[in-house]
């Protein structure tokens, strides 16, 4: 689990906790394959409302009400002259480009399959397919920013604030995320990572053991984001003050769109990527968590919020697992625990229910390896 992350005062149910921005944030190479659209830093969602729901539904001729509830401004948009990468606005395209693009740039290689980096993200592909639970261009992000940080020392420091595990659990986490030939797969990956970005500063990561350990970190410590244009339409829409009739009617129009887009295109909703955030990292798992992560304004920025009063000198909690794996048996989450994260939770409710029989249903077997993080 994280180190632990304690109130410093009272907070009340509803309340922001901390706002947080990551160290390093990468969209999974998936969103390309699904046709999303995401700034290539910021990771803000680059489609408006009505086109993000047109694609989830299928259907270009759909129509949303009330679109200047849209907070989408394609005309700030900017892109990489060299590579034709997509950025919100020209800060995250100056951002990048001062903390890894210049390193990462493509340029006109773009199209080379044969390039390092193109090598390295195909092979990705070909290894983990959707959903991610980790991206290797996160680490090709931390490498890069390390390579042009005129302080490598200060990144490299802040990289490893993160919690590192012991070389039994790195393989344990690395063989769940790549599966069962994760031996030659890493490897295979070790080298093309190696060859697209190797930097003497970091000769460690670009060892077997070392490669291993920075998987390790990106795929316990990574939390996903997930951003959507038509999300931030739904919650505009809600805050509208309209006349009873047409309150029903707009909610019954969005309930049937959701309803619609589900049977079109499944859960793959949302722009979607990782992120490392120092705050959160700290943050144990708590089957009873008293707060929650979200992401409302449809970027990167990481919103913590108080799912319930919390004193001054309690621990700050969040759950691991999404709402349906928290409603299954102590065993069912702790298996789940265990797989993805390697600890058991000794949390409130799983200390009540220790006396429970250690079954688990045929529902609970389904997709248990599924987690929010």
């Amino acid at each position: 689990q994280g180190k632990g992350l304690f109130a410093t005062k009272n907070i009340r149910k509803g309340e922001t906790v901390f706002v947080e921005r990551p160290v390093v944030s990468s969209q999974f190479l998936w969103n390309a394959l699904y046709n999303y659209r995401a700034c290539d830093h910021c990771l803000r969602a680059l489609e408006t409302a009505e086109e993000n729901a047109q694609r989830l539904l299928g259907k270009s001729s759909l129509v949303l009400p009330h679109p200047e509830q849209c907070s989408i401004r394609k005309d700030l948009y900017q892109q990489c002259p060299r590579c034709q990468v997509t950025y919100c606005s020209a800060e995250c395209r100056q951002a990048a480009l001062e903390q890894y693009h210049q390193v990462l740039c493509l340029g006109p290689s773009r199209d080379d399959p044969t390039h390092p980096l193109n090598k390295l993200q195909e092979a990705w592909r070909n290894m983990h397919y959707p959903p991610e639970t980790s991206s290797i261009m996160l680490m090709a992000r931390m490498v890069a920013t390390v390579k042009q940080a005129k302080d490598k020392e200060w990144w490299i420091k802040a990289f490893s604030q993160f919690c590192s595990k012991t070389a039994n659990e790195e393989e344990e986490i690395v063989h769940k995320l790549l599966g069962d030939k994760f031996k030659g797969q890493l490897e295979l990956l070790r080298l093309l990572f190696t060859e697209a970005l190797y930097d003497e500063h970091l000769s460690r990561w670009f060892t077997p053991e070392g490669f291993r350990s920075l998987f390790a970190l990106v795929g316990t410590n990574g939390q996903g984001i997930g951003t959507s244009s038509l999300s931030q339409w739904v919650h505009a829409c809600d805050a509208l003050d309209l006349p009873m009739l047409q309150r029903e009617e707009l909610d019954a129009f969005i309930d049937q769109l959701y309803k619609d887009i589900e049977k079109e295109s499944g859960e793959f909703l949302n722009c979607e990527g990782s992120g490392l955030y120092v705050l959160q990292s700290c943050c144990n798992h708590s089957c009873i968590p008293n707060a929650e992560t979200s992401f409302p304004e449809n970027n990167f920025l990481l919103h913590l919020t108080a799912l319930e009063d919390i004193e001054a000198g309690e621990e700050i909690c969040i759950s691991y697992l999404d709402c349906c794996q928290r409603e299954r048996s102590r065993h069912s989450r702790n298996k789940i625990l265990r797989e993805n994260y390697l600890f058991t939770c000794s949390c409130p409710k799983c200390l009540a229910q220790a006396d429970d029989a250690d079954v688990t249903s045929d529902e609970e077997e389904e997709g248990e390896g599924e987690t929010d993080d």
